[in-house]
């Protein structure tokens, strides 16, 4: 059955969370975002996202806390739209979307968040320092995930929706998401 979930998971600045936070400002629909939660828990740890990262391959309560909760909004009646690089897999029913970004642009969309104070928990003093750091937590993610699930987070098989952000600005990329969800919803 159905419901009234959209999970958003996609590439390191992808823009997955803003993606979500506009998608359920139109529809009114409620925005969890599990990346908030685990850069909450890793400033509340006094570590880097990447140094969570690497401390969840071998902590595995870390991620387990974060799916925990993905797997209670489940069960919700709750409209709910979660940008999540797991919630997919926690969530089989929901509409999923899979955004992808090269790692070039990503590396530069996270930089010039870390520089205007956007990005809590993430540091770089370079375009370098950012793309690497991105390289080593992608990796981390691929790791912990297969370990743990046995899935590929990133298989485009996994998902309703791809989109490619890099020529897509916010707008059309909500369009898209919002027009693709409308049709689902009614098949």
């Amino acid at each position: 059955m159905k419901k009234a979930i959209i999970t958003i998971a996609g590439s390191l600045g992808s823009g997955k969370s803003s993606t979500a936070k506009a998608v359920a400002a139109t529809l009114g629909y409620k925005h969890f975002s599990s990346g908030d939660l685990f850069r909450k828990i890793a400033a509340e740890r006094g570590l880097s996202v990447e140094e969570m990262n690497i401390t969840a391959e071998i902590q595995r309560d870390i991620d387990h806390q974060v799916d925990a909760l993905l797997q209670d909004m489940n069960t919700s009646d709750d409209r709910l739209v979660i940008d999540s690089r797991m919630a997919w897999h926690w969530m089989p029913d929901s509409f999923k979307v899979f955004l992808t970004l090269d790692s070039e642009t990503a590396a530069t969309r996270v930089f010039a968040q870390i520089q205007s104070g956007g990005r809590v928990s993430e540091h770089g003093e370079s375009l370098k320092e950012v793309r690497s750091s991105i390289e080593r937590r992608l990796a981390s993610e691929q790791k912990r995930y297969f370990d743990l699930y046995g899935v590929d987070p990133r298989n485009p098989s996994n998902f309703d929706l791809v989109i490619d952000t890099k020529e897509n600005d916010l707008k059309t990329v909500v369009a898209t998401v919002l027009q693709a969800y409308e049709q689902w919803r009614s098949a």
